[in-house]
């Protein structure tokens, strides 16, 4: 009988294991020796700029492989002149393989220029740079401010929506199925923001064999399985204590709003390296009015249980502080790739934590989550994101 079982077993493992092993052999076929059948047309190189550095009297591009087939860089020019230039560690580059170009050049700040790069076959090139700024250097200096930036417009404004707890407190339930909704109505408004921000850098900045918007899709996705099975766990093991729940769920936002507000460090840091944006007191009080409603977030659930300034509080710096971490990655070591990817994540738990909401009101008593409270609150949560959005 063990035998028989044993057997059985082995059955089922091959017949799961014969279709991949197909595949493999099929696609070792067409890369093998059925590549001359494939070879139906000329394979274009391409190559993308992802970032240029303008240090000292120098113009520093990096350039990455995104084509099918291998390149070699041979020539630069800045605004269609041909300028002399190293290419570190050299200029042959297979797929995706990134090179640094030098190009020796006295530039003048906030001038526009073009830059070009040129391969073996003659393709060429170009980033355009709206405004020449001076390459970011790390320093105590400049860490320092964007930590001063990170906490102006991640962790003072969570803090300050905090202060509604006491309010949400003391009001009516069906006042507080509305400010539950609201909650749903800010974090949807912030997951959408996340999404148009990293389809934005993955148009600019990274090349089409990325597949951005479906890189973006899968992140989310990945994202928000991911978080929610985890974020399941946590609200049962809080679900013996009518005071823990809310806390756990509280946290969940908080994770959320600092993946976001993460990325917005990010887009902050990078504006700042490339001289694209000026920090206007306006602009600080924007971001400020902005994410003040992320604190009411917070605030809702968290209003359920036991008031516990010290949780409050780590909620708030969970969910603010990224902020910084995300400017000083955004301004000393800037990717593409990564913002695009930290974009995705925050989108996908914020849409897991939208989830978790629904399903607590439901709990609460709003079973069909049509009534007139939750409906006005989630609207309300999108205006009021929309119109503070405005301001920054």
């Amino acid at each position: 009988m063990e035998l028989s079982d044993n057997t059985s077993k082995g059955k089922v493992i091959a017949s799961g294991i014969i279709p991949f092993a197909f595949v493999i052999i099929m696609m070792a076929y067409i890369f093998g020796p059925g590549a001359d059948l494939l070879d139906l047309g000329i394979p274009l190189p391409e190559i993308t700029i992802e970032k240029v550095d303008f240090v000292d009297s120098e113009i520093q591009a990096t350039v990455r492989n995104t084509g099918p087939i291998p390149v070699e860089v041979v020539m630069a020019d800045v605004n269609d002149r041909i300028h002399p230039a190293a290419v570190e560690p050299d200029g042959f580059l297979e797929r995706y393989e990134t090179a640094l170009v030098r190009i020796p050049f006295d530039w003048n700040e906030a001038e526009p220029y073009i830059i070009g790069i040129t391969v073996d076959d003659g393709t060429r090139f170009e980033k355009e740079i709206e405004a020449a700024a001076p390459a970011l250097q790390p320093t105590l200096d400049l860490a320092v401010f964007f930590a001063i930036i990170g906490t102006y417009v991640g962790i003072i404004p969570v803090m300050i929506g905090l202060l509604w707890l006491p309010f949400i407190k003391k009001i009516s339930k069906s006042k507080y199925h509305f400010f539950l909704a609201l909650t749903a109505g800010l974090l949807l408004f912030l997951a959408l923001d996340s999404i148009e921000e990293a389809i934005e850098v993955s148009d600019e900045s990274l090349a089409g064999s990325f597949n951005g918007a479906l890189l973006v899709a899968t992140v989310v996705v990945l994202s928000f399985l991911g978080l929610y099975y985890s974020g399941e766990k946590l609200v049962q093991r809080a679900s013996s204590s009518k005071f823990a729940k809310p806390v756990a769920i509280a946290l969940m936002i908080s994770i959320g709003i600092g993946l976001h507000n993460f990325g917005e460090g990010l887009a902050i840091g990078a504006a700042v390296g490339m001289g694209s944006i000026a920090f206007s007191t306006f602009l600080i009080v924007g971001f400020a009015l902005h994410n003040t409603t992320e604190g009411i977030a917070i605030a809702a659930p968290m209003s359920r249980g036991k008031l516990m300034i010290g949780k409050l509080a780590a909620m708030g710096m969970i969910a603010g502080s990224p902020a910084i971490f995300g400017a000083w990655i955004g301004g000393f070591v800037y990717s593409p790739f990564t913002s695009v990817i930290f974009l995705g994540i925050g989108a996908g738990a914020i849409f897991q934590v939208i989830v978790i909401l629904m399903k607590w009101l439901r709990e609460e008593g709003d079973k069909n989550l049509s009534s007139a409270s939750v409906a006005s609150g989630f609207a309300v949560g999108m205006l009021v994101m929309y119109l503070t959005s405005i301001f920054v």
